[in-house]
């Protein structure tokens, strides 16, 4: 009979673990995919601020017999807007770029048809993903123009913020939903835990009646916490990129390319997972510790 109970007591036990396990990986599961989704959004959202350009054009009236000179000066004003803080790349385009583009646009083939000296030479510049931000725009805006050779920038900077601003509200609402998902986590760990916990409230309670300090008691509940948080962050987040790579090579595209980012991610899922499952240990154990032996009845 002895053995039946031991064995029945082991079988809950295990069971017990394996759901807390369960419930730990699947939390940790799903804040880590909202964190993937926030990386990648961040990067795509810089990705189209990036593609928001402003043109900054040179002088088009000049002497044939300046060229050579004009040429050295175009070179060394791309040189300067390249190293411009608001700057993240510049592309310079000639006189014959600028009317070869022309004549894709307006579907001309023949260059008896077209002056390509009728366009001026230009820089297009994209912006770093700060900058495209109404409140600095004008500023970089006003650096680039300032440049020696450069006599008028244009961009369409009514684009460009309500592609910033749109952009931006997308963010926070992603933001806001990984907010509600670390809540989420926290409040379903604690109360597995708290389950498991309930469950041995009455052996707790005798270790402390025979005399067992508060230390004592908690010592193998933390241990046996850090152990069930490492098994649960390990595998949700195998099952994590096991999802994430699935789903990128059947999509094509690759995501998530800051290694740095993801490992940041990894290791705040992982002391994420160990700190709830032990912190909340320790608040469920010290609850008991603290309570009459008549409240385990009805606790």
């Amino acid at each position: 009979m002895a053995k039946t109970v031991e064995d029945f007591n082991k079988k809950r036990l295990r069971s017990s673990n394996i759901t807390v396990v369960i419930s730990i990986a699947l939390v940790l599961f799903l804040l880590g995919l909202m964190g993937l989704i926030l990386i990648n959004a961040q990067k795509y959202s810089d990705y189209i601020k990036e593609q928001l350009v402003v043109n900054a054009y040179f002088d088009e009236n000049y002497d044939a017999k300046d060229s050579v000179k004009i040429a050295k000066l175009e070179a060394e004003t791309f040189k300067k807007i390249q190293v411009l803080a608001p700057v993240k790349r510049a592309t310079y385009i000639s006189r014959e770029m600028a009317a070869e583009e022309a004549k894709k646009s307006m579907g001309i083939e023949s260059s008896a048809l077209f002056d390509e000296n009728i366009f001026p030479s230009s820089i297009e510049v994209a912006l770093k993903p700060e900058f495209v931000d109404p409140a600095k725009i004008d500023e970089a805006i006003k650096e680039i123009k300032s440049t020696p050779g450069i006599i008028d920038v244009k961009n369409n900077s009514t684009l460009m913020v309500e592609v910033y601003n749109n952009l931006n509200n997308i963010l926070k609402w992603i933001l806001g939903f990984s907010v509600l998902f670390l809540i989420l986590a926290i409040v379903l760990i604690n109360n597995s835990i708290r389950l498991k916990i309930f469950s041995k409230r009455f052996i707790i309670k005798t270790m402390q009646l025979v005399g067992a300090k508060r230390r004592f008691i908690l010592k193998p509940f933390i241990k046996e916490a850090i152990i069930l948080g490492v098994i649960g962050a390990l595998i949700g987040l195998a099952v994590l990129f096991g999802a994430w790579y699935y789903f990128i090579t059947q999509i094509g595209t690759p995501f998530a390319q800051d290694n740095n980012q993801l490992i940041i991610l990894v290791i705040g899922i992982f002391l994420l997972g160990v700190f709830i499952t032990v912190f909340s240990t320790i608040f469920a154990t010290w609850r008991f510790l603290r309570s009459n032996v008549d409240d385990l009845y009805y606790s």
